[in-house]
């Protein structure tokens, strides 16, 4: 088995590395740069994504049509891990959730004229996206087969109505990328629809306060009340919603794992710089036994993260849903993100439970890794699933063409 990456990529992990250095942790550390919902502040982000695009680090998930450099997902996974050793990074790069995972999806499923209405400005940078789905009870959460909001085709138009909420961005969006049921059919009964923040019909409403910091645009209730929308607004056809949202969502969670295990490393980090320098009844904690058991645990979990987001990654570019792996790591990963900053926190002591350092950011941030994009609970589901249906092939590994 091969475990290395192309010199290209390398390349690539290396530049990030030094920007991340030079140009966004001084601006992370000087907290007169923060927005007041714990994001960096948009007169701080500008400078920086012209700074990223300046040294060709723009947008590399998407292909050289839309600005990108086309890495594939191996090369987003050594990326977007060096990326996220700031809380702020990604954004910068024009690499974070939701216009991530939005971006992606409308290269693959998009006519060319929806790319360069829909996609063209989110990769840009002119403007900023959300991914409509979730709904409150009894709507749809992990089980899209719930889904609640309907669009009524009436002659040329579709009609939308419904609820949403915890919708990553909203506030802040532009464009949106929406999911309502257009018939009963168990797996032709979805659309994905686009839609602009100026069509009348709909609404966002309260910006739902949460535990942790929040993306651009927080986590907002949206209602749809009457949004017309005409057949050019359908995504991959009518009846495809299904396809679209596990298109969109496959490739998300994966590289929302890639982006934390930056974060677990930088708890490392943080632990281990304060562990060499405090001392306590005549010995560094660096050199106590508890603490060394300590780092040396998280060191050998985020590498048994990285390998099996490298794994994940690697199956996508080969073609495949990589259903079980994408589970894996994401279960694996939002756990190990949790421990890492609980862990950095412990031996930093009150230092670490202050915002002195951004642990306890990355903390509050971390429990909603095991929410986001499907609970720990649907993700095992799945593989239990997976390997009930089929044992010998579920342990099977890929064998080469002769």
């Amino acid at each position: 088995m091969d475990f290395t990456i192309s010199p290209r990529i390398e390349d690539f992990r290396a530049r990030i590395a030094v920007f991340v250095d030079r140009e966004i942790l001084p601006i992370e550390a000087d907290r007169s740069h923060w927005d007041a919902h714990g994001n960096i502040g948009r007169s701080a982000l500008e400078p920086l994504r012209a700074k990223a695009r300046a040294e060709g680090l723009w947008c590399l998930q998407l292909g050289r049509d839309y600005g990108g450099q086309a890495l594939g997902k191996v090369g987003m996974a050594a990326c977007y891990e060096e990326m996220n050793r700031s809380i702020f990074g990604p954004v910068v790069f024009n690499s974070a959730a939701p216009d991530d995972g939005n971006m992606m999806v409308l290269e693959q499923a998009g006519t060319e004229a929806q790319k360069e209405r829909w996609l063209r400005p989110i990769a840009e940078g002119r403007v900023s996206s959300s991914f409509a789905m979730t709904e409150p009870h009894p709507g749809a959460g992990s089980d899209p087969g719930m889904m609640m909001t309907r669009a009524e085709k009436r002659g040329d138009r579709y009609v939308l109505t419904g609820q949403k909420w915890f919708i990553t961005g909203a506030a802040d969006a532009t464009h949106f990328i929406t999911i309502a049921r257009t018939s009963d059919d168990p797996r032709r009964g979805l659309t994905a629809f686009l839609h602009d923040r100026t069509d009348p019909g709909w609404e966002v409403g309260r910006r739902i306060p949460i535990m942790g910091p929040e993306e651009h645009g927080g986590h907002c209730e949206v209602t749809y009340d009457g949004l017309e929308l005409s057949a050019d607004r359908v995504l991959l056809g009518e009846g495809m919603g299904l396809k679209v949202t596990q298109m969109r969502l496959g490739p998300a969670r994966l590289t929302h794992c890639m982006r934390w295990l930056g974060l677990a490393k930088r708890c490392t980090e943080i632990a281990r710089d304060y562990a060499n320098q405090r001392e306590g009844f005549g010995l560094r904690l660096a050199d106590r036994e508890s603490t060394q058991i300590k780092l040396g645990d998280l060191a050998m979990g985020i590498e048994v993260g990285r390998l099996l987001v490298m794994k994940a990654a690697w199956a996508l570019d080969q073609g495949d849903f990589a259903r079980k792996e994408v589970s894996m790591a994401k279960i694996h990963v939002a756990n190990l993100l949790h421990k890492a900053a609980d862990v950095a926190i412990q031996i930093n002591g009150a230092r670490g439970y202050s915002a002195d350092t951004v642990l306890e950011w990355i903390y509050r941030y971390a429990r909603q890794a095991r929410l986001v994009d499907g609970a720990d609970e649907v993700h095992q589901m799945v593989l239990n699933r997976l390997q009930s249906s089929d044992p010998q092939s579920f342990w099977s590994w890929p064998t080469a063409t002769a």
